[in-house]
This record gives C-alpha cells, structure tokens and sequence, in this order.
C-alpha cells in the first residue's frame, strides 16, 4: 500500500511538473504554471517520506526519492529568482527628490466585496500618487470618487463583468486612451503621467481575463493581449514606461517572462521575493498575479503588499525613482528569435499576427 502511494504521488508530480512545457493554450495545463511553490514543497514531502522507507537502490522508494528530488530542481529553478537568494534584478533607489518619483498602489477589488471603507482607508493611509482599481463598477466608483479632490485626474471605466476599471491620480493624466485589445468587454487604460518635475511616464493599466473553465477555455486571449501591448512598448515607446494589473499570470510563467522580453521591461520582485497577491483568505494557494513592470529608467524605492481589503487579491504598491543614470543591477531581458517566433503564434491564435 506505501509503495503504491509513492508510485501515484511520483507520478501526480512528474505530470504537473511536465504539463506546463507543452506548448498547449488548455486552461487545465496552462493552470499547473500557478502553483510551482506547492509542487517544489509536495516533493520534497515525497523526498522526505521516500528517504526514512529507502531500503535498496533499486526500489521504489529509490525511484519516488530520484523523481521527487529531479521535479524540486525543475521546480526552484523556475521560482529561485523570485527569492532573496536571487540577485535583484533592479536597483534600490539612490538620493531622488520626491518630484522624480513616482507612488502606484494597484489593488483588484473583486466586483463583490462591499467594503469599499477598507482600500478607502489604504489608500489614505498610503498617500500614492496614483492607485488603480481592478473589477470595480459602478458602485466602487461612487466610493471612490469620495477622494476626487485628492486625485482630481482620472480614467473611470466602472463595468458589472469583473473587469471594471479605474485610475485615479494627483498627477495629470495626458494622451488617455481606454481599448479593448482582444475581447470586446475587457478594456485596458493607457495614459502619460506628468511627474511633478515636469517628466512624463508611459502608463498602462492590464486585467486580460484568465484561462479558466468559467472564462475563456484557453490562455488565447491573455497572452495575445500581453504580447501586443509589449510589441507596441518595444515599438513605439522609448521613454519611461510602467505597466500594472492582474495579469491574470503568475511571474514566472513563459507568458510573462516572454511579456518581459518583448518589452524589455523589468520586474522589481526578482531577487526580494514573491509578494504573492491571490489569495488572500486561502493561505495555501497563494501566488503573484498583480504586478508592476517597468523600463530601465526606474530605481526601486519600495515595493510591498499591503493588508487585506476584503477582496480576494491583496493591494500592492510601488515606489520608483526616475534614475535612469543609476542604471540596472541586471541585463535588460531581450527575446531571441524562438521568443519572437513564440509571440507571432499567440498573435495568430486571436487573428492578430501582422
């Protein structure tokens, strides 16, 4: 009976462990990308209960001990760099005067949850200078508008579908756009913040919806419109650039990670660690689906999630400083041609590919 249940636990790990590297859209393999944390902490428990049983080395303790231990590997391969054991990928912030920095909180807020009084007070609490609110209709809106002579510049886009959205910011808002990249009711906001120095940020404001067998059947249309958007960074956008919002994907997936190729943006959570954001009530299953990325031209200040709100994600928020002399601790990622051969495709999936 032990030795079936090594046998089925070995192979439970090796599947999950092998799914996500096919190159299949599916939401139940892309789904295996989430949790790698418990898949590395379910092997090392198999490791553990094979080692104290091993008798031979050739048995099937030996085999669940070999097989537990390669899938642990593969598994903090994936997640290592975002640990404290990585090297930060971007740099801590220097001496910056506060008119060069720039203060984001982004919070999903589940359409729902009916506590608006919580983020409300986050949010005061917090002082940034632009927040962004993700599943918020119309009745989040109305709350929030009680901070409208704070943050007097906004974008508001409140829907009843879970993919409402919001930006509110102390800073002028230029060059607005709302759009509807892939699905015609999941938008997205782009806008150029003035900085109190007089510099402008690039701004864009994600939610693609997820695959999942309530959503979309397939990973199709969230990875279509993260490749789009970082095309059009790379293409069009040489200046300071942030890109925030449940992505509906964790960091360390090939989507993302190829987001940040095509992009060359960076992620401030390589090498201090996961800030994992959903969910917040199931501690057990908990990974990063909201981030910030940014360009080159940033320093990281700060950047922490904060307490509860009552929603299903945790709020995060970021602090960077306009320091682009400073340079990054780390190479600018760039896509070689199997990335670029990799994104033509997930444009093709959604007739998008040009």
């Amino acid at each position: 009976m032990v030795g079936r249940v090594l046998i089925v636990a070995s192979l439970v790990l090796i599947v999950v462990t092998v799914l996500p590297l096919a190159r299949c859209e599916v939401w139940w393999v892309r789904g295996w990308d989430f949790p790698r944390l418990q898949i590395a902490i379910g092997a090392v428990s198999v490791c553990l209960y094979a080692a104290f049983r091993i008798e031979a080395a050739v048995s099937l303790e030996a085999a669940a001990l070999a097989s537990g231990a390669a899938c642990f590997l593969y598994q903090v391969s994936r997640i290592l760099p975002y640990t404290p054991l990585f090297r930060c990928e971007v740099k801590r912030a220097g001496v910056v005067k506060d008119s060069r920095r720039l203060r984001l909180l982004s919070s999903n807020v589940l359409v729902s949850n009916r506590d608006t009084n919580r983020l409300i007070g986050c949010i005061r609490e917090e002082r940034p200078d632009v927040f962004v609110t993700l599943e918020s209709d119309a009745r989040w809106e109305k709350a929030l508008d009680e901070l409208a002579d704070e943050y007097p510049h906004t974008i508001k886009r409140p829907l009843d579908n879970a993919y409402g959205m919001h930006v509110y910011s102390r800073l002028p808002l230029e060059d607005v756009r709302v759009e509807y990249l892939v699905e015609p009711d999941v938008p997205s906001m782009h806008a150029t913040v003035v900085l109190r120095s007089g510099e402008r940020v690039r701004l864009h404001v994600l939610h693609p919806a997820p695959p999942s067998p309530t959503e979309n059947e397939t990973s199709e249309e969230r990875d279509a419109e993260l490749v789009m958007v970082a095309k059009h960074i790379a293409a069009h956008e040489s200046g300071p650039v942030v890109v925030t919002g449940d992505l509906n994907d964790v960091a360390w997936s090939t989507t993302t990670r190829l987001f940040r190729k095509l992009s060359r943006l960076l992620d401030p959570r390589i090498g201090r660690g996961m800030l994992n954001t959903f969910h917040a009530r199931w501690i057990f299953a908990r990974w990063p689906l909201d981030h910030f990325f940014h360009s080159e031209h940033f320093t990281l200040v700060e950047l922490r999630r904060l307490p509860a709100i009552g929603s299903d994600h945790f709020p995060i928020l970021i602090e960077l400083a306009l320091e682009s002399e400073r340079g990054t601790a780390s190479e600018t990622p760039r896509p070689d041609s199997e990335d670029e051969r990799l994104a033509r495709r997930k444009l093709e999936n959604v007739g998008e590919a040009s």
